[in-house]
């Protein structure tokens, strides 16, 4: 029976792919990237000579029905991401809804996901959260959908570019107030692993002397 493996990847430290996901990316007969040249160093590191395919924003509708066409083969594939769980915040929804529709088996081979482990060490509760992934690009835009999150009553999670985390944290300032206390997490599993826990001027002070690399992981 053919199967879409949804492999989760290391979000940053190599060493935390699973035992189980190395042996079903060396299984399949065919990987699907965000990016191949980025997933062949995790591949590689492994010694996993799978074929690959890129499977992106700009062409999941013609790749996807190619990938669909060899499930329907009996071909098992594995969607994998840059970095986490596939399916979230990326093109595999297309790909997934596309092998349900057509009752291909789809299974999830779990692994690390950026905002789960920020939310784990950042000291907020945990029995009540929202996800929102990207704000808007725009400012106007931005606050709006701040001042929709300020109604909740929960721990909310915000994923942000090293691009934009200075004007969203401003935002975030003018929107929740100045006391409002944030974490602002990066390079998670990495060796320069770093969590902040301030409040919005705190953290903008710090991106004063230190500039913002890498993506962030912002719980409020």
């Amino acid at each position: 029976m053919p199967m879409l493996y949804l492999v989760a990847t290391p979000i940053g430290n190599l060493k935390d792919i699973t035992l189980r996901a190395i042996e079903v990316l060396q299984s399949v007969d065919m990987v699907a990237c965000e990016d191949t040249r980025h997933s062949r160093i995790l591949l590689g590191h492994y010694g996993i000579r799978a074929a690959t395919t890129s499977y992106t924003q700009h062409n999941k509708l013609h790749k996807g029905q190619y990938l669909l066409s060899l499930l329907k083969a009996g071909k098992d594939v594995a969607l994998i991401s840059d970095a986490g769980m596939p399916g979230i915040l990326d093109p595999g929804y297309h790909l997934i809804n596309l092998a349900i529709n057509n009752n291909i088996f789809v299974t999830a081979i779990p692994g690390a996901t950026a905002f789960v482990n920020a939310l784990a060490v950042s000291g907020k509760p945990t029995h009540r959260f929202f996800f929102e992934g990207f704000l808007p690009a725009k400012q106007g835009a931005r606050i709006n959908r701040l001042k929709g999150l300020m109604a909740l009553d929960c721990t909310i999670i915000i994923l942000e570019s090293r691009h934009r985390i200075i004007a969203t944290i401003r935002d975030i300032q003018t929107v929740f107030g100045t006391n409002k206390e944030l974490v602002c997490a990066r390079e998670l599993t990495k060796k320069f692993e770093e969590v902040l826990r301030v409040k919005p001027a705190e953290a903008l002070e710090v991106f004063k002397t230190k500039p913002p690399r890498g993506e962030f992981v912002i719980i409020l």
